[in-house]
């Protein structure tokens, strides 16, 4: 899997509200002017989730705006997309999901090799505490960062 250097949206809020356990790549059915907007980074991933219903695999609530040279053909900016998955990896990540009540959310958007592929993680979700001691270990590191700089 290579990943590609600069992501084309990706979702910092998730790294903030969620502790990453697992990382997996998945394909996206996309229609026509979908991919041109996500090409163009017309994607937000800010409150979008992942959705497991009848053995497929559903990415919900990502807005992918309009493609602005598009015509009365143009998608539904907020529709569900189908997420490209084996269907082991599905029964896999549905059973997480149920047992350890961990949630799917996605990270980032990138292409490989002219193709739109998503980058989602299993999460277990932050209390307001974690958040806050979260916070507290990055302002750490960063006053130790600037210390070693100027000296």
């Amino acid at each position: 899997m290579k990943v590609n250097d600069k992501p084309l949206a990706s979702n910092r809020k998730a790294s903030h509200d969620y502790e990453i356990i697992d990382t997996i790549e998945t394909g996206l059915v996309l229609t026509g002017t979908e991919i041109k907007s996500i090409r163009r980074g017309k994607i937000n991933l800010k409150d979008g989730f992942v959705s497991i219903r009848q053995g497929q695999a559903w990415l919900k609530n990502v807005h992918v705006s309009p493609y602005e040279q598009g015509n009365i053909f143009n998608h539904d900016p907020l529709r569900d997309r189908k997420l490209l998955l084996h269907k082991q990896e599905i029964n896999k990540l549905a059973q997480e999901v149920k047992l350890n009540s961990m949630t799917l959310v996605p990270l980032k958007v990138y292409l490989v090799r002219g193709r739109a592929k998503l980058l989602i993680g299993l999460a277990k979700g932050k209390n307001k505490y974690d958040k806050r001691h979260a916070l507290k270990e990055k302002q750490i590191k960063r006053e130790v960062s600037r210390s070693l700089k100027v000296r």
